[in-house]
């Protein structure tokens, strides 16, 4: 059999013109971007600067607002706890569905006096806006909500959270590191203060990503790595300047495919649902069809566990859940949130699709996955 890549959520492949962007900047062009004393210098400060104009024009933000990372993670790590050691006496409102790398930073603010405030969402994966507006006080500093999950791909109502926010004087903060290769988002017009962001979900390379802070937001923050005053001050360290020119070119492919790239694959994961829901009983899928991410098919099994199908697909790269959390024995806590039991939790699969990914792929892993389950079920009769 051939092997199969349905785990786009966990990283997608460099594009070849990401690549053949990149590797001029490790050989000939191989200057650092911050000596501005000779032309190595300038050459690579200017390739820098056209990649962070791309990264925000993919997001509806200026080119000055973009402030380069490692990657997401730490691109949300600078956002909560700059934001939060900046102000006298913060106060964040999250969800309880969000990643790791924004509910861990919080449960460290937290044990640190910061006040914390978790929101639930419903079984659809939406956050409640009512509950969530109770949550958000005239004394909140920030909220921070992903514009899509990474596990169930439901996109949540920023514009509207949005407003929320900025009622209160508090500032939104979202992680788009899965939303923004597929979905408009734009910054400005839809009211989000800070972005975090990340190449390697949309083409590019992996170990940078971004923090865009609007500088209109007039968002206050005290700098996580300090040494050189690189990045606006927020983020010192030499910059990864073949990784950064990836990221821009994966950015302006994704600005200009997106409008076609997105149906497409929304059709291609309605015909895999359509697939396993017609030959297969007793399956569901987790969170809200709409909105949710074109590319993001989350299904339950009843009466299986999604690492026994990880396990039986053989040649077939899919997830249970989130990559970060694969060597973890517990049920994911999105599913849980959700309102499963563990047993329901532990029976999903998450598909991820490219897009290179094909309707003949699409059929080859339906037929795949619907014996296997067959199978699985009838030795447990």
């Amino acid at each position: 059999m051939s092997r199969l890549y349905f785990d786009a959520h966990a990283t997608t492949p460099c594009d070849r013109l990401v690549v053949e962007a990149m590797l001029p900047l490790f050989t000939s062009r191989f200057g650092n971007a911050a000596s501005l004393q000779h032309a190595y210098g300038w050459e690579a400060q200017q390739a820098v600067e056209s990649a962070r104009q791309h990264v925000a024009d993919l997001v509806g933000a200026r080119l000055r607002d973009v402030i380069f990372t490692s990657g997401a993670t730490e691109a949300n790590n600078l956002a909560l706890c700059g934001v939060a050691e900046a102000a006298s006496t913060p106060h964040i409102v999250t969800v309880v569905t969000e990643h790791p790398a924004v509910l861990e930073p919080c449960a460290h603010l937290e044990s640190q006096g910061v006040r914390v405030t978790r929101v639930a969402v419903g079984h659809d994966g939406l956050v409640d806006l009512g509950e969530l507006s109770d949550a958000i006080t005239p004394g909140t500093t920030l909220v921070s909500v992903m514009a899509a999950n990474n596990e169930i791909g439901v996109l949540q109502p920023l514009a509207e959270i949005a407003r929320l926010a900025h009622a209160a004087g508090a500032w939104l903060h979202t992680d788009a590191s899965q939303a923004a290769g597929l979905t408009a988002i734009d910054m400005a017009g839809m009211g989000i203060d800070l972005l975090s962001c990340t190449a390697h979900k949309m083409y590019g390379p992996q170990g940078v990503g971004a923090l865009v802070v609007r500088r209109a937001s007039k968002v206050a923050m005290a700098p996580r790595q300090r040494g050189g005053g690189h990045e606006r001050g927020l983020r010192s360290g030499t910059l990864n300047v073949p990784g950064i020119v990836g990221f821009g070119e994966a950015a302006r492919l994704a600005a200009s495919r997106r409008g076609t790239d997105a149906p497409r694959l929304a059709a291609l994961r309605d015909r895999l649902w359509t697939a396993l829901r017609e030959a297969l009983p007793d399956v569901h899928m987790r969170g809200a069809a709409r909105p949710r991410l074109p590319h993001n098919l989350n299904v339950g099994f009843d009466g299986l566990s999604g690492r026994d199908l990880v396990l039986g697909l053989t040649d077939v790269a899919v997830s249970p859940g989130a990559a970060c959390a694969s060597t973890s024995a517990a049920p994911s806590h999105v599913l849980m949130a959700l309102g499963l039991s563990e047993a329901e939790a532990r029976s999903s699969l998450r598909f991820g699709l490219l897009r290179t990914t094909s309707e003949a792929e699409v059929d080859d892993l339906a037929g795949r996955v619907i014996p296997l389950v067959a199978a699985l079920r009838s030795r447990k009769v």
